[in-house]
């Protein structure tokens, strides 16, 4: 590899063929720096960072075998360098192979059994497996190596409180938290988890406070003014847009009622995030002729920010969404199909596919647009539950998920989000269905029976379990530990436990618990 590497640094001429295809990639054009990455690794064979940058140009171009060979090319040759195979994991990862995202974790820790990132990497990998064991010995390993690492206490913390052991879990977090630790990650997350912990432990008005502390820590390390700004700009341009639609378009874009792809059905399972989506999903994907898809990329890379390019959610207009022609959407609904198969080893022609990712419901109007004959499966809740499970995600900060650092914001976006479905409700002239959480949990195999007939197909017997089924999984929701659990009613009505630090927000909310059925 160091020969390779050494003999391709001495080349003028390929140093700067290898930083024009970086800079394509960069800038998204992964397709024209394939050619570049193609011709370098056949004649430097043995540079894993080639390997590597191939790999993500062929992800980016939806060449996902040829991703696949050149990340596992580049786990060969850099099987030493722990870093780099954290960074291989991360890839399989998002191109959902579990098997090898695992073994880049595994081996990341073998090549460095040091490795706080290496050693936390694999442990965190292993909780999104459901291995608690396996994810508590990675995590005992690192502090036996560095004792009172800030970074492997918190996720020691986190071990403990999907245990159920709780009362542990805060006496640590409280120690970790008066160690004052510099790391502002760290900060964010040990308060984040201390108001989980302390919900549990039945402290409502203390889970709040800490809450609250930890979203002003996150607050600071980002322009949040900004973003909110882009956010609100964004809504102001869809809500346009949304106003200028009228049944005629809609029942336009949905004839002809073409197959919608090479499966036999297409249902986009949205409504706002901590709705019961998840849910939904693992029911409807225990049916053996139904494939569901857990949050993916498809139609947010290939279709939403190719026409509307960051920041996410800004509006095309309407004049451009109705006159995108026949081979534009075409184009679309290939790269689209073609990005979902991602995790599949062949096409699965004679399913009824279900994509369900809640965010993209803002985008619905495009939804109708690019898939003539969709089905829209919209989940309801109590949007006062709804509005205090999203104040308690700790999520990556982005224009949208900015909204959830305050109980207003996050009663702000609910409302955005919403008014989109009621708007497209209003206008009809295509096939949808509401399914209330609320109703699932009290029946679920009525609530199920109901959806899946809504599908195209009889109920399952398989369905029942799909509990089981799920826990075989590898899930991208941030609700993974709790899907592959039998349905329970504990989270119906836990909004009343938080209904004083919910009195400022609960007018704002009023009109949606009316629309959609809620006793206020």
């Amino acid at each position: 590899m160091a020969n390779d590497l050494a003999k391709l640094q001495r080349s003028t001429r390929d140093v700067a063929k290898w930083q024009k295809a970086q800079q394509l990639v960069v800038k998204g054009n992964h397709h024209q720096a394939l050619p570049a990455y193609r011709d370098l690794v056949q004649r430097f064979p043995n540079v894993a960072q080639l390997w590597f940058e191939q790999g993500m140009a062929a992800t980016g171009d939806l060449e996902f075998g040829l991703a696949l060979t050149a990340f596992t090319k580049a786990q060969e040759l850099a099987f030493d360098d722990s870093s780099f195979q954290v960074l291989l994991g991360q890839q399989f990862h998002r191109l959902r192979r579990q098997v090898q995202a695992r073994a880049c974790f595994e081996q990341a820790v073998r090549s460095d059994p040091s490795s706080v990132h290496a050693r936390l990497s694999l442990a965190a990998w292993y909780e999104r497996e459901r291995r608690l064991d396996a994810a508590t010995d990675a995590v005992e390993a690192c502090l036996a190596k560095h004792p009172g690492h800030p970074q492997a206490l918190c996720v020691k913390a986190l071990l403990l409180h999907r245990s159920h052991r709780d009362t542990e879990a805060e006496t640590l977090l409280m120690d970790l938290i008066r160690t004052d630790c510099a790391d502002p990650n760290v900060k964010v997350s040990s308060r984040h988890l201390l108001g989980t912990v302390v919900d549990q432990l039945g402290r409502h008005s203390e889970a709040i406070k800490w809450l609250v502390e930890s979203k002003n820590i996150l607050r600071q390390s980002a322009n949040v003014d900004k973003m909110g700004r882009d956010y609100d700009q964004a809504d102001r341009e869809r809500r346009a847009l949304l106003a200028g639609l009228t049944p005629e378009i809609i029942r336009k874009w949905q004839t002809p009622q073409n197959r919608p792809g090479p499966c036999k059905g297409l249902v986009f399972l949205g409504g706002h995030p901590r709705s019961g989506t998840t849910l939904l999903e693992q029911i409807l994907d225990a049916h053996p002729e139904i494939h569901a898809f857990d949050e993916s990329e498809a139609f947010v890379q290939e279709i939403w920010q190719k026409l509307a390019p960051l920041p996410p959610g800004r509006a095309f207009s309407l004049q451009q969404v109705d006159n995108l022609g026949e081979l534009e959407r075409a184009g679309m609904r290939e790269r689209y199909f073609k990005s979902l198969f991602r995790e599949l080893d062949e096409e699965p022609a004679g399913l009824i596919l279900v994509d369900k990712n809640p965010s993209p419901t803002t985008a619905l109007h495009l939804w109708l647009r690019i898939f003539p004959g969709l089905k829209v499966l919209t989940a309801l809740r109590d949007p006062r539950d709804v509005i205090i499970s999203c104040f308690f995600q700790n999520l990556m900060l982005t224009p949208a998920n900015a909204n959830f650092l305050s109980l207003e914001r996050t009663a702000k976006h609910y409302s955005d989000l919403m008014e989109v479905w009621l708007r497209m409700r209003e206008l009809g002239g295509f096939d949808w269905l509401e399914s209330r959480y609320e109703d699932l949990v009290a029946n679920p195999e009525g609530e199920g029976r109901r959806i899946t007939e809504f599908c195209g197909l009889p109920w399952h017997e398989q369905q029942a379990n799909h509990h089981e089924v799920a826990r075989n999984k590898l899930l991208f929701a941030p609700t993974f530990s709790d899907v592959a659990q039998p349905v329970h009613k504990r989270a119906v009505g836990r909004w009343h436990k938080y209904a004083e630090a919910l009195q400022p927000i609960q007018e704002r909310v009023r009109p949606y618990c009316l629309a959609f059925g809620y006793e206020v």
